[in-house]
Protein backbone atom coordinates (compact mmCIF):
# COMPACT_ATOMS: atom_id res chain seq x y z
CA UNK A 1 0.00 0.00 0.00
CA UNK A 2 1.50 3.66 -1.19
CA UNK A 3 2.22 5.94 1.79
CA UNK A 4 2.78 9.22 0.29
CA UNK A 5 4.10 12.73 2.49
CA UNK A 6 1.87 14.32 4.79
CA UNK A 7 3.81 17.49 4.00
CA UNK A 8 5.52 19.34 1.47
CA UNK A 9 8.75 21.89 2.10
CA UNK A 10 9.93 24.20 -0.84
CA UNK A 11 13.46 25.23 0.78
CA UNK A 12 13.81 28.77 -1.00
CA UNK A 13 16.04 32.32 -0.83
CA UNK A 14 13.71 35.64 -1.26
CA UNK A 15 14.02 36.51 -5.14
CA UNK A 16 15.95 39.77 -4.72
CA UNK A 17 18.73 40.84 -7.10
CA UNK A 18 22.64 40.75 -6.15
CA UNK A 19 21.64 38.27 -3.53
CA UNK A 20 19.86 34.94 -5.35
CA UNK A 21 21.07 32.79 -8.49
CA UNK A 22 24.31 34.94 -8.33
CA UNK A 23 26.21 31.91 -10.81
CA UNK A 24 23.79 32.79 -13.49
CA UNK A 25 25.47 36.35 -13.13
CA UNK A 26 28.16 34.78 -15.47
CA UNK A 27 25.45 35.72 -18.34
CA UNK A 28 22.75 37.51 -16.82
CA UNK A 29 21.89 40.68 -14.92
CA UNK A 30 21.61 40.26 -11.08
CA UNK A 31 17.86 41.81 -11.69
CA UNK A 32 17.22 39.02 -14.85
CA UNK A 33 19.21 36.29 -12.70
CA UNK A 34 16.71 37.20 -9.58
CA UNK A 35 13.68 37.18 -11.99
CA UNK A 36 14.76 33.78 -12.88
CA UNK A 37 14.72 32.88 -9.55
CA UNK A 38 11.32 34.51 -8.80
CA UNK A 39 9.97 32.50 -11.85
CA UNK A 40 11.02 29.08 -10.96
CA UNK A 41 10.09 29.67 -7.67
CA UNK A 42 6.58 30.37 -8.39
CA UNK A 43 6.48 27.49 -11.08
CA UNK A 44 7.66 25.31 -7.91
CA UNK A 45 4.61 26.37 -5.52
CA UNK A 46 2.31 26.36 -8.26
CA UNK A 47 3.29 22.26 -8.77
CA UNK A 48 3.82 22.02 -5.03
CA UNK A 49 0.20 23.02 -4.45
CA UNK A 50 -1.50 20.90 -7.25
CA UNK A 51 -0.31 17.77 -5.84
CA UNK A 52 -2.99 18.42 -3.17
CA UNK A 53 -0.66 18.22 -0.35
CA UNK A 54 -0.32 20.80 2.43
CA UNK A 55 2.68 23.03 1.20
CA UNK A 56 5.06 25.13 3.20
CA UNK A 57 7.87 27.29 2.50
CA UNK A 58 11.48 26.92 4.63
CA UNK A 59 12.39 31.17 3.71
CA UNK A 60 15.65 32.82 3.94
CA UNK A 61 14.23 36.23 3.65
CA UNK A 62 11.04 37.78 3.02
CA UNK A 63 7.94 37.29 1.55
CA UNK A 64 6.90 38.96 -1.38
CA UNK A 65 4.43 38.57 -4.11
CA UNK A 66 4.92 35.40 -5.19
CA UNK A 67 3.57 33.72 -1.59
CA UNK A 68 0.75 32.09 -2.59
CA UNK A 69 -2.26 32.52 0.21
CA UNK A 70 -2.54 28.77 0.35
CA UNK A 71 1.41 28.18 1.17
CA UNK A 72 2.49 28.54 4.94
CA UNK A 73 6.00 29.79 5.81
CA UNK A 74 8.40 28.79 8.05
CA UNK A 75 11.74 30.90 8.98
CA UNK A 76 15.00 28.98 8.24
CA UNK A 77 17.49 28.40 11.24
CA UNK A 78 20.84 27.57 11.29
CA UNK A 79 24.23 28.88 9.65
CA UNK A 80 25.11 26.34 6.78
CA UNK A 81 22.86 24.60 4.45
CA UNK A 82 22.96 21.39 6.55
CA UNK A 83 22.00 23.17 9.78
CA UNK A 84 19.52 24.75 7.81
CA UNK A 85 17.80 21.20 6.11
CA UNK A 86 18.20 19.77 9.98
CA UNK A 87 16.35 22.35 11.33
CA UNK A 88 13.56 22.71 8.82
CA UNK A 89 12.75 18.54 9.34
CA UNK A 90 12.75 19.17 13.51
CA UNK A 91 10.28 22.48 12.81
CA UNK A 92 8.00 20.41 10.37
CA UNK A 93 7.67 17.39 12.02
CA UNK A 94 6.40 19.60 14.96
CA UNK A 95 3.88 21.17 13.02
CA UNK A 96 2.90 18.60 10.52
CA UNK A 97 -0.19 16.27 10.66
CA UNK A 98 1.56 12.95 11.09
CA UNK A 99 3.71 11.19 8.39
CA UNK A 100 6.24 11.39 6.46
CA UNK A 101 8.05 15.20 4.86
CA UNK A 102 8.93 15.84 1.77
CA UNK A 103 11.15 18.62 0.96
CA UNK A 104 12.40 20.15 -2.32
CA UNK A 105 14.42 23.23 -3.38
CA UNK A 106 13.53 26.42 -5.70
CA UNK A 107 15.70 25.31 -8.40
CA UNK A 108 14.13 22.89 -9.99
CA UNK A 109 11.20 24.44 -12.10
CA UNK A 110 10.61 21.33 -14.48
CA UNK A 111 9.61 19.14 -11.74
CA UNK A 112 6.39 17.72 -12.62
CA UNK A 113 3.41 16.92 -10.42
CA UNK A 114 3.05 13.32 -11.32
CA UNK A 115 6.25 13.07 -9.90
CA UNK A 116 5.53 14.95 -6.87
CA UNK A 117 2.71 12.51 -6.87
CA UNK A 118 4.32 9.78 -6.90
CA UNK A 119 6.72 10.04 -3.96
CA UNK A 120 5.59 6.62 -2.02
CA UNK A 121 7.58 5.94 1.35
CA UNK A 122 6.19 2.69 1.90
CA UNK A 123 8.79 0.64 2.49
CA UNK A 124 11.48 2.98 3.34
CA UNK A 125 12.31 5.73 5.92
CA UNK A 126 13.69 8.10 3.56
CA UNK A 127 13.86 9.03 -0.43
CA UNK A 128 16.33 11.35 -1.63
CA UNK A 129 16.33 12.73 -5.12
CA UNK A 130 19.68 12.90 -7.12
CA UNK A 131 20.61 16.03 -8.99
CA UNK A 132 22.76 15.94 -12.18
CA UNK A 133 25.15 18.16 -10.52
CA UNK A 134 26.04 15.33 -7.68
CA UNK A 135 23.76 17.25 -5.00
CA UNK A 136 20.24 16.30 -4.46
CA UNK A 137 16.85 18.08 -5.16
CA UNK A 138 14.71 16.65 -2.89
CA UNK A 139 15.06 14.33 0.35
CA UNK A 140 12.30 12.92 2.33
CA UNK A 141 12.35 11.86 6.28
CA UNK A 142 9.40 9.66 7.92
CA UNK A 143 10.99 11.08 11.12
CA UNK A 144 13.78 14.09 11.79
CA UNK A 145 17.22 12.44 11.50
CA UNK A 146 19.32 15.99 12.29
CA UNK A 147 22.34 13.06 13.18
CA UNK A 148 22.25 12.25 9.43
CA UNK A 149 22.45 15.96 7.95
CA UNK A 150 24.81 17.71 10.12
CA UNK A 151 28.02 17.83 8.68
CA UNK A 152 27.06 16.46 5.08
CA UNK A 153 29.46 18.88 2.35
CA UNK A 154 27.08 20.84 0.34
CA UNK A 155 27.30 22.01 -2.81
CA UNK A 156 29.88 19.43 -3.74
CA UNK A 157 29.91 16.89 -6.70
CA UNK A 158 29.68 14.18 -4.12
CA UNK A 159 26.98 15.65 -1.94
CA UNK A 160 24.03 13.73 -2.60
CA UNK A 161 26.60 9.98 -2.62
CA UNK A 162 27.47 11.53 0.95
CA UNK A 163 23.86 12.24 2.02
CA UNK A 164 22.51 8.81 0.84
CA UNK A 165 25.48 7.48 3.07
CA UNK A 166 24.66 9.05 5.84
CA UNK A 167 21.13 7.76 5.85
CA UNK A 168 22.14 4.77 5.42
CA UNK A 169 24.83 4.97 8.00
CA UNK A 170 21.86 5.62 10.28
CA UNK A 171 20.09 2.72 9.91
CA UNK A 172 18.05 4.21 7.39
CA UNK A 173 15.67 2.46 4.49
CA UNK A 174 16.18 5.04 1.15
CA UNK A 175 14.36 4.89 -1.42
CA UNK A 176 15.34 7.36 -4.97
CA UNK A 177 13.12 9.96 -7.13
CA UNK A 178 14.12 10.74 -10.75
CA UNK A 179 17.40 12.84 -11.00
CA UNK A 180 16.96 16.20 -12.11
CA UNK A 181 19.23 19.43 -13.02
CA UNK A 182 18.53 22.31 -10.29
CA UNK A 183 19.43 25.91 -11.66
CA UNK A 184 22.57 26.82 -10.96
CA UNK A 185 24.93 28.01 -13.77
CA UNK A 186 23.92 29.85 -16.70
CA UNK A 187 24.01 26.60 -18.95
CA UNK A 188 21.61 24.55 -16.54
CA UNK A 189 19.22 27.70 -17.00
CA UNK A 190 19.36 26.44 -20.84
CA UNK A 191 19.19 23.17 -19.87
CA UNK A 192 15.97 23.41 -17.80
CA UNK A 193 14.39 26.16 -19.81
CA UNK A 194 14.38 23.06 -23.01
CA UNK A 195 12.93 20.81 -20.44
CA UNK A 196 9.75 22.57 -19.68
CA UNK A 197 9.40 25.01 -22.42
CA UNK A 198 5.66 25.94 -21.21
CA UNK A 199 6.88 27.23 -17.81
CA UNK A 200 7.31 30.70 -16.19
CA UNK A 201 10.92 30.19 -16.09
CA UNK A 202 11.52 28.74 -19.50
CA UNK A 203 9.40 31.70 -20.82
CA UNK A 204 11.77 34.48 -18.55
CA UNK A 205 14.71 32.70 -19.90
CA UNK A 206 13.71 33.40 -23.45
CA UNK A 207 13.15 36.81 -22.79
CA UNK A 208 16.62 36.97 -21.02
CA UNK A 209 18.35 35.37 -23.66
CA UNK A 210 16.79 37.54 -26.43
CA UNK A 211 17.74 40.69 -24.62
CA UNK A 212 21.58 39.78 -24.47
CA UNK A 213 23.61 42.38 -26.04
CA UNK A 214 24.62 41.10 -29.70
CA UNK A 215 22.25 38.21 -29.44
CA UNK A 216 21.18 37.65 -33.13
CA UNK A 217 17.35 36.23 -32.93
CA UNK A 218 17.15 32.75 -34.43
CA UNK A 219 15.60 33.27 -38.18
CA UNK A 220 13.03 31.00 -39.60
CA UNK A 221 14.38 27.92 -42.05
CA UNK A 222 17.54 28.30 -44.34
CA UNK A 223 17.08 30.18 -47.20
CA UNK A 224 19.74 31.55 -49.35
CA UNK A 225 23.08 31.95 -47.59
CA UNK A 226 25.78 29.07 -48.64
CA UNK A 227 25.83 25.62 -48.22
CA UNK A 228 28.50 23.99 -46.45
CA UNK A 229 29.52 20.82 -45.45
CA UNK A 230 27.65 19.90 -41.92
CA UNK A 231 31.40 18.96 -40.22
CA UNK A 232 32.24 22.03 -40.71
CA UNK A 233 29.12 23.99 -38.58
CA UNK A 234 29.43 20.83 -36.50
CA UNK A 235 32.87 21.67 -35.78
CA UNK A 236 32.43 25.37 -35.54
CA UNK A 237 29.94 24.51 -32.51
CA UNK A 238 32.63 22.30 -30.84
CA UNK A 239 34.78 25.59 -30.35
CA UNK A 240 31.78 27.73 -29.13
CA UNK A 241 30.32 29.28 -32.06
CA UNK A 242 26.54 28.84 -32.29
CA UNK A 243 24.72 26.68 -34.76
CA UNK A 244 21.18 25.88 -34.50
CA UNK A 245 19.47 22.29 -35.66
CA UNK A 246 15.85 22.75 -38.13
CA UNK A 247 14.03 19.70 -37.31
CA UNK A 248 10.42 19.47 -38.40
CA UNK A 249 8.53 22.00 -35.80
CA UNK A 250 11.40 23.12 -33.87
CA UNK A 251 14.68 24.86 -33.82
CA UNK A 252 17.21 24.14 -31.06
CA UNK A 253 20.73 25.04 -30.48
CA UNK A 254 22.96 22.15 -31.26
CA UNK A 255 24.30 21.05 -26.98
CA UNK A 256 27.65 21.61 -27.87
CA UNK A 257 28.87 22.78 -24.18
CA UNK A 258 27.19 19.00 -23.07
CA UNK A 259 29.35 17.14 -25.46
CA UNK A 260 32.71 19.24 -24.44
CA UNK A 261 31.65 18.96 -20.26
CA UNK A 262 32.38 15.99 -18.43
CA UNK A 263 29.95 13.05 -18.01
CA UNK A 264 27.05 13.92 -15.80
CA UNK A 265 25.15 11.96 -13.36
CA UNK A 266 22.78 10.60 -15.45
CA UNK A 267 26.07 9.69 -18.60
CA UNK A 268 27.25 7.86 -15.17
CA UNK A 269 23.84 6.05 -14.82
CA UNK A 270 24.10 5.15 -18.61
CA UNK A 271 27.72 3.79 -18.30
CA UNK A 272 27.32 1.83 -15.02
CA UNK A 273 25.01 -0.61 -17.50
CA UNK A 274 28.42 -1.35 -19.62
CA UNK A 275 29.96 -4.76 -19.60
CA UNK A 276 33.12 -6.06 -21.32
CA UNK A 277 34.86 -3.60 -23.89
CA UNK A 278 33.08 -0.34 -25.05
CA UNK A 279 32.80 0.78 -28.40
CA UNK A 280 31.03 4.77 -28.47
CA UNK A 281 29.97 5.29 -31.68
CA UNK A 282 29.67 8.70 -32.84
CA UNK A 283 31.95 9.64 -29.66
CA UNK A 284 32.55 13.40 -29.99
CA UNK A 285 34.80 15.07 -27.90
CA UNK A 286 35.15 11.96 -25.59
CA UNK A 287 33.20 13.18 -22.47
CA UNK A 288 31.89 8.89 -22.23
CA UNK A 289 34.81 7.20 -23.50
CA UNK A 290 36.81 9.59 -20.94
CA UNK A 291 34.38 8.71 -17.77
CA UNK A 292 34.72 5.13 -18.92
CA UNK A 293 39.04 5.36 -18.65
CA UNK A 294 38.89 6.73 -15.12
CA UNK A 295 36.93 3.97 -13.97
CA UNK A 296 39.52 1.76 -15.50
CA UNK A 297 36.99 0.24 -18.29
CA UNK A 298 38.67 -0.44 -21.91
CA UNK A 299 36.74 2.07 -23.91
CA UNK A 300 37.53 3.48 -27.74
CA UNK A 301 35.27 6.50 -29.67
CA UNK A 302 34.54 6.33 -32.96
CA UNK A 303 34.13 9.95 -34.81
CA UNK A 304 34.34 11.22 -38.28
CA UNK A 305 34.99 14.72 -37.38
CA UNK A 306 38.80 15.39 -36.33
CA UNK A 307 37.78 18.48 -34.53
CA UNK A 308 35.93 16.23 -32.25
CA UNK A 309 38.62 13.47 -32.10
CA UNK A 310 41.40 16.35 -31.39
CA UNK A 311 39.47 17.16 -28.40
CA UNK A 312 39.04 13.88 -27.13
CA UNK A 313 42.35 12.85 -27.52
CA UNK A 314 43.42 16.00 -25.79
CA UNK A 315 41.42 14.52 -23.20
CA UNK A 316 43.14 11.49 -22.86
CA UNK A 317 40.75 9.32 -24.79
CA UNK A 318 41.69 6.98 -26.85
CA UNK A 319 39.81 7.67 -30.14
CA UNK A 320 39.65 6.47 -34.17
CA UNK A 321 38.89 9.09 -36.79
CA UNK A 322 37.31 6.92 -38.78
CA UNK A 323 33.43 6.33 -40.29
CA UNK A 324 31.79 3.90 -38.13
CA UNK A 325 30.64 2.07 -41.42
CA UNK A 326 34.33 1.43 -42.08
CA UNK A 327 36.40 -1.50 -40.71
CA UNK A 328 36.52 -1.08 -37.03
CA UNK A 329 38.54 -2.97 -34.38
CA UNK A 330 37.24 -6.16 -32.97
CA UNK A 331 34.43 -6.38 -35.07
CA UNK A 332 32.04 -9.65 -33.39
CA UNK A 333 33.29 -8.88 -30.22
CA UNK A 334 32.62 -5.88 -28.52
CA UNK A 335 30.67 -6.04 -24.83
CA UNK A 336 29.15 -3.05 -25.38
CA UNK A 337 28.07 -0.60 -27.84
CA UNK A 338 26.97 3.09 -27.10
CA UNK A 339 25.04 5.58 -28.86
CA UNK A 340 24.34 8.45 -26.80
CA UNK A 341 23.10 11.76 -27.45
CA UNK A 342 20.47 10.70 -29.80
CA UNK A 343 23.24 9.35 -32.19
CA UNK A 344 20.75 6.45 -33.52
CA UNK A 345 20.19 8.61 -35.61
CA UNK A 346 23.16 9.21 -37.43
CA UNK A 347 22.74 8.62 -41.45
CA UNK A 348 19.05 9.29 -41.32
CA UNK A 349 18.66 4.76 -41.41
CA UNK A 350 18.15 3.41 -38.05
CA UNK A 351 17.75 0.19 -39.17
CA UNK A 352 21.39 -0.12 -41.13
CA UNK A 353 23.21 1.72 -38.02
CA UNK A 354 21.45 -0.68 -35.73
CA UNK A 355 22.91 -3.77 -37.38
CA UNK A 356 25.75 -2.29 -37.67
CA UNK A 357 25.70 -2.13 -33.85
CA UNK A 358 25.12 -6.34 -34.61
CA UNK A 359 27.94 -6.87 -36.22
CA UNK A 360 30.01 -4.86 -33.74
CA UNK A 361 28.56 -6.55 -30.54
CA UNK A 362 29.79 -10.06 -29.41
CA UNK A 363 26.83 -12.66 -28.57
CA UNK A 364 24.70 -11.24 -26.07
CA UNK A 365 26.46 -8.07 -26.00
CA UNK A 366 25.06 -4.81 -24.84
CA UNK A 367 23.55 -1.88 -26.86
CA UNK A 368 23.04 1.04 -24.84
CA UNK A 369 21.39 3.62 -26.88
CA UNK A 370 19.55 7.10 -26.22
CA UNK A 371 16.25 7.83 -27.72
CA UNK A 372 14.16 10.91 -28.23
CA UNK A 373 12.49 12.14 -25.22
CA UNK A 374 9.36 12.39 -27.79
CA UNK A 375 7.50 9.19 -27.47
CA UNK A 376 5.57 9.79 -30.34
CA UNK A 377 8.89 10.80 -32.77
CA UNK A 378 9.14 8.64 -35.53
CA UNK A 379 11.12 10.43 -38.15
CA UNK A 380 13.24 9.80 -40.73
CA UNK A 381 14.55 12.56 -42.92
CA UNK A 382 17.00 15.73 -42.76
CA UNK A 383 17.90 18.41 -40.35
CA UNK A 384 18.98 21.76 -41.52
CA UNK A 385 21.96 23.07 -39.44
CA UNK A 386 22.44 26.85 -39.75
CA UNK A 387 24.96 29.52 -38.12
CA UNK A 388 24.07 31.61 -35.85
CA UNK A 389 24.03 34.51 -38.74
CA UNK A 390 22.20 32.88 -41.73
CA UNK A 391 24.50 32.94 -43.73
CA UNK A 392 25.62 29.19 -43.63
CA UNK A 393 23.87 25.72 -43.58
CA UNK A 394 23.81 22.15 -44.67
CA UNK A 395 21.65 19.26 -44.50
CA UNK A 396 22.55 16.44 -42.55
CA UNK A 397 20.23 12.68 -42.89
CA UNK A 398 19.34 12.91 -39.42
CA UNK A 399 16.18 10.37 -37.43
CA UNK A 400 14.22 11.07 -34.53
CA UNK A 401 13.19 7.99 -32.71
CA UNK A 402 10.88 7.55 -29.59
CA UNK A 403 11.19 4.59 -27.41
CA UNK A 404 8.83 2.76 -28.89
CA UNK A 405 9.41 3.09 -32.62
CA UNK A 406 13.47 2.62 -31.18
CA UNK A 407 12.27 -0.40 -29.48
CA UNK A 408 9.92 -1.60 -32.75
CA UNK A 409 12.98 -1.27 -35.04
CA UNK A 410 15.83 -2.87 -32.21
CA UNK A 411 14.14 -6.14 -32.04
CA UNK A 412 13.63 -6.53 -36.07
CA UNK A 413 17.12 -5.84 -35.94
CA UNK A 414 18.21 -8.74 -33.83
CA UNK A 415 18.08 -6.90 -30.53
CA UNK A 416 15.80 -7.82 -27.49
CA UNK A 417 14.99 -5.18 -24.96
CA UNK A 418 16.40 -5.52 -21.73
CA UNK A 419 15.86 -1.82 -19.41
CA UNK A 420 14.12 1.26 -20.36
CA UNK A 421 14.53 4.20 -17.89
CA UNK A 422 13.70 7.91 -18.16
CA UNK A 423 15.73 10.23 -16.05
CA UNK A 424 16.76 14.07 -16.05
CA UNK A 425 15.11 14.74 -19.37
CA UNK A 426 16.66 11.82 -21.22
CA UNK A 427 15.26 8.68 -22.12
CA UNK A 428 18.07 5.30 -21.95
CA UNK A 429 17.42 1.86 -23.51
CA UNK A 430 19.47 -1.35 -22.76
CA UNK A 431 19.22 -3.83 -25.85
CA UNK A 432 20.50 -6.96 -25.77
CA UNK A 433 22.05 -8.47 -28.79
CA UNK A 434 20.49 -12.32 -29.73
CA UNK A 435 22.66 -15.01 -30.31
CA UNK A 436 24.20 -15.60 -33.92
CA UNK A 437 22.63 -18.33 -35.51
CA UNK A 438 24.63 -21.27 -35.20
CA UNK A 439 26.85 -22.01 -38.95
CA UNK A 440 25.29 -25.21 -40.48
CA UNK A 441 27.79 -28.29 -41.34
CA UNK A 442 27.98 -28.25 -44.98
Amino acid sequence: MSEPPALLLVIAKEPRAGRVKTRLQARFSPRVAAELAHAALTDTLATAVSTGLPVTVVLDGAAGGWLRPDVGVLPQRGDGLDERLAAAFDDAVATSPGGPVLLIGMDTPQVSRAQLAAVDFAGVDAVVGLAADGGFWALGLRHAHPEALLGVPMSTATTGREQVRRLRAAGLRVGFLPVLRDVDTPDDAEAVAALAPASRFATRHRRAVAELPGRRPVAGPARGGRRVPALHLFEEALTGARVVAEHPGTVVDLPARRWTAEADVVDHLLLSRCRGTVLDLGCGPGRLVVALAREGVPALGVDVSARAVALARRRGADVLHRDLHDPLPGEGRWGTVLLADGNVGIGGSPAQLLRRCAELLGDDGLLLVEADPDPDADHVGEVVLRSDDGERWACVPWARLGADALLRCAVSCGFTPAEHWEVGGRVLLVLRRLPRPAARAS
